[in-house]
């Protein structure tokens, strides 16, 4: 059985972020291996709104257009308040391990509990604090789940799509099919 890896793309803004996953589309990308991490609760008005009614969801905030895109096309979605980070939608299977890290009371000395679903996956603690941190600075985190053919297709499109940092690692544990 061929191990799993997890391709991370830091992305400065929505728009590369949004070219390099409707890239990934295009290209045949399973979009149910593909998680998007990032914030966006600052309006001009400070109006912040989310809320899901059947199989739609609704977001206003500056980039609402952008997470209200990735709504059709990825598996799964989430708002999170992270301490630190603040408010962070959150797209794909890192829903569930952020959940399982909630559930489990996960806790890595010094990680919030995304960084703690990120590590208990395999990331390397300092990448977890790399990627907390790019969050921080309101950046956004693509992240491709799949065998190594899979990961290698997705670093390739993260890289030209302007990820302004892309690592692979592998994973300990995979909840992918």
């Amino acid at each position: 059985m061929e191990k799993n890896h997890t391709a991370v793309g830091v992305f400065n803004t929505h728009i590369e972020a949004e070219a390099s996953i409707r890239e990934l589309q295009q290209s045949g990308f399973d979009m149910k291996k593909l998680s998007i991490v990032g914030k966006d609760y600052q309006t001009e008005e400070h109006v912040v709104g989310y809320y899901n009614t059947g199989e739609r969801m609704m977001v206003w905030g500056k980039q609402g257009a952008f997470w209200g895109g990735l709504w059709g096309m990825l598996f799964g979605s989430a708002l999170f308040v992270v301490p630190g980070i603040g408010p962070l939608l959150v797209f794909g299977p890192l829903v569930g391990w952020v959940v399982g890290a909630l559930e489990g009371a996960i806790v890595v000395g010094g990680l919030s509990t995304l960084a703690a679903a990120l590590f208990s996956i395999g990331i390397p603690k300092n990448s977890c604090l790399q990627y907390e941190t790019a969050l921080k600075s309101d950046k956004y985190l693509v992240i491709a789940h799949g065998c190594s053919d899979e990961t290698a297709k997705a670093k390739s499109i993260l890289e030209t799509g302007g990820a302004s940092n892309i690592e692979v690692h592998p994973v300990i544990h995979s909840y992918i099919a």
